[in-house]
């Protein structure tokens, strides 16, 4: 159980049995009666937000949340088959998985968040390296600075890269965004 005064940015509650994170926080106390705690809240399995005030005498209860590594192995049917340290199989929907299945590559380590022994939230690294699956060619004496294109990975997600990258180049990929970050490699 947490109090209304152990409530800040980031902290994790549960509401009639859903998780949510708190995004903002903000403290008053009036010159008469209790302390007001209002925050901002975002639930973690749906993403719709709340605002919530708490007095200074009220509890909240702490959310049943457990962080767990496992490695990506295939795609099988909605599904996304990942392996956790004792071989066991774990699938994951793409409701789950969101924006992030367009960034899995085979044997990548990931952190998925569970809630109720349901799995919420997966986090991926921060960068990846994919190969151009599709690219036009750039135009020669296109040279305003910042000049994009459109580029298809492997998934068939697309991303805007510079004219100069080419069909078959490894490109790394800021997967919090999903944008292009640097050429790694040409082909």
């Amino acid at each position: 159980m947490y109090n209304a005064s152990d409530l800040r940015k980031g902290l994790k509650i549960e509401i009639d049995g859903q998780p949510y994170a708190i995004t903002d926080f903000t403290f008053t106390k009036p010159g008469k009666g209790q302390s007001i705690y209002t925050c901002k809240m975002k639930n973690m399995i749906s993403g719709s937000t709340m605002t919530r005030q708490y007095r200074s005498n009220d509890k909240m209860d702490k959310p049943q949340l457990e962080q767990v590594e496992l490695t990506y192995s295939y795609k099988d049917g909605d599904g996304y088959v990942f392996m956790n340290e004792n071989y066991e199989q774990v699938t994951i929907s793409e409701e789950v998985l969101g924006q992030a299945k367009n960034f899995l590559v085979e044997d990548m380590t990931v952190e998925v968040l569970y809630h109720n022994d349901k799995p919420i939230e997966v986090e991926l690294p921060i960068f990846i390296e994919k190969a151009i699956a599709y690219t036009e060619p750039g135009a020669r004496g296109n040279t305003a600075t910042n000049v994009l294109k459109p580029a298809t990975i492997d998934t068939g997600y697309e991303i805007h890269v510079p004219i100069f990258i080419n069909q078959g180049d490894i490109v790394k990929i800021d997967t919090r965004t999903g944008d292009y970050a640097e050429r790694v490699a040409t082909a």
